[in-house]
């Protein structure tokens, strides 16, 4: 029988996962099929044993020579067809044309019971070229592949919707980018890799039946639910919409940002997906751009909900013939700032460790916002500190109240939040305890990532597995890590992250 913790019953050993693809199912034209590109000498640089238990994956398998070589690209799995996808996609705003899997390799699906799909489909990403390279080497170097895997597994562990990471494996092999550095493939999981651009792909390409044997493939696969609704392409529109919406109020209450919102990285699931140069806020700044190369800040924090509507607008814009009409479409893309402003007002609530609903509760956030971008105060410390604060005794403020500059303003703030603590009879104790368990005192700051970066350089990949275990369980206080979780060094205010992966 069974255990509710392992759904899947005892853990399996690699050549006992079943493999299939089932997008390969669909027309050639979707697709190239072709296998990866071996990777020189592959040798393990970390694990998700989290990401392994979702497809029942054995431990025991990390450490064999058939684990590297699988998830090297260096050796075919049983059953699997492996190909990369096609699709399109604006990017900065900009219709890009054809784009697809430049340097990602769909292996193929195996079963995962606690995923609501069913399955889950496995990719290597920086597993050499395919016809979608243009002028890439299809390879990703260690670097990214490092930061991707820590803020896959760092977003599932705060409870966001996202891709996930199970490995890296890297080798010595080297490519150049601002200059030469080593290679990596990461194997990243997700129900679907089908994204927004995909639907544009054939909108753009006037390819009516193309498009309909997509969005039917999504509603059969991911959505089967949807089937029996009186219009089911506007149903899926309206659902993808509701989840981007809700997806992207996650990302504004822990500071998340995405840097590259191109319809390209949208996911048809309505997870985070194609981790590039992301960031956490840090000294909070609204207008804050975490790509170097986004000059104009078309993805900065403030603009990334305003982006997640331009997206699903563009998705809309591809599905309104399968739709049926213009108002159609529209009435489902309603549904996107209404799902946005009930979530994260939920979720700010819940941060505030706020019990009920009152009508001025966003007021009280916006004022408190407000006064963290003037004295530019830590986004993470603030609210992880905040559930020092007790009711009738100030004293206890100090903590939080220290990270601003104005001090009184942090202290006429409290007044108006300590009375709308006191309307709801809120209790110190279990108000810390409930916000303590949503306002992460780990997230994965640039300059945690680049020190676990410099020393893997090296070979030494201690760091990634402390911070893995910090970010898996980003909510627990790791006393004997405290250090993590303080204010960046100085030095991280030059670390700048592009594109170039």
């Amino acid at each position: 029988m069974n255990s509710p913790e392992n759904p899947l019953g005892p853990s399996r050993l690699l050549d006992e996962l079943t493999w299939s693809n089932s997008f390969a199912s669909l027309p050639a034209g979707f697709y190239t099929k072709l296998t990866p590109t071996p990777l020189p000498n592959p040798y393990r640089v970390a694990v998700s044993t989290r990401a392994a238990e979702l497809i029942g994956l054995a431990p025991s398998e990390f450490d064999t020579d058939e684990f590297l070589t699988a998830f090297s690209g260096n050796r075919p799995l049983p059953q699997s067809e492996s190909l990369a996808a096609v699709y399109s996609g604006h990017q900065f705003g900009v219709w890009a044309g054809q784009l697809g899997d430049g340097r990602a390799i769909l292996l193929g699906e195996t079963l995962a019971p606690t995923e609501p799909s069913g399955s889950l489909e496995l990719q290597l990403k920086g597993a050499g070229k395919t016809p979608y390279s243009r002028m890439g080497d299809g390879r990703a170097v260690l670097r990214s592949s490092i930061r991707e895997f820590l803020c896959s597994e760092a977003m599932a562990g705060l409870g966001i919707p996202t891709s996930r990471a199970l490995c890296i494996v890297g080798s010595d092999m080297r490519v150049m980018r601002e200059q030469p550095e080593t290679t990596a493939v990461v194997t990243r999981m997700a129900p679907s890799f089908v994204r927004f651009g995909s639907f544009e792909h054939w909108f753009y390409n006037q390819k009516p039946d193309e498009l309909k044997l997509l969005a039917d493939y999504v509603l059969e696969k991911i959505y089967p639910h949807l089937l029996d609704t009186a219009n089911p392409y506007q149903a899926l529109l309206k659902e993808v919409t509701h989840r981007t919406a809700e997806l992207v109020a996650h990302w504004q209450t822990v500071g998340f940002m995405h840097g590259v919102l191109n319809t390209d990285n949208m996911s048809i699931v309505g997870q985070t997906l194609d981790y590039g140069p992301f960031g956490f806020m840090e000294a909070y700044e609204p207008a804050h751009i975490c790509n170097h190369t986004d000059q104009q800040g078309r993805y900065s924090y403030r603009m990334q909900p305003r982006i997640g509507e331009w997206n699903c607008y563009a998705l809309g814009q591809a599905m309104v013939a399968l739709i049926g009409g213009v108002d159609e479409t529209q009435e489902a893309l309603a549904v996107y700032n209404p799902s946005y402003e009930a979530k994260i007002a939920s979720l700010w609530r819940a941060k505030l460790g706020l019990q009920s609903a009152e009508p001025g509760d966003m007021e009280l956030v916006e004022s408190l916002l407000d006064a963290m971008a003037s004295n530019r105060v830590d986004f993470s410390l603030l609210f992880r500190r905040l559930s020092s604060l007790k009711i009738d005794d100030p004293s206890h403020d100090t903590a939080v109240r220290d990270l601003f500059i104005d001090r009184a303003l942090f202290d006429a703030w409290t007044v108006n939040y300590r009375r709308r603590l006191k309307r709801e009879s809120s209790s110190d104790e279990a108000r810390k305890s409930a916000m303590d368990r949503v306002n992460p005192k780990f997230v994965l700051r640039n300059y945690l990532a680049q020190v676990a970066i410099q020393k893997a350089e090296q070979k030494d990949f201690s760091e990634i597995e402390i911070l893995l275990t910090l970010l898996e369980n980003p909510f627990d206080e790791h006393p004997q890590y405290e250090s993590y979780a303080e204010l960046p060094p100085d030095w991280a205010a030059h670390i700048e992250v592009s594109c170039s992966s």
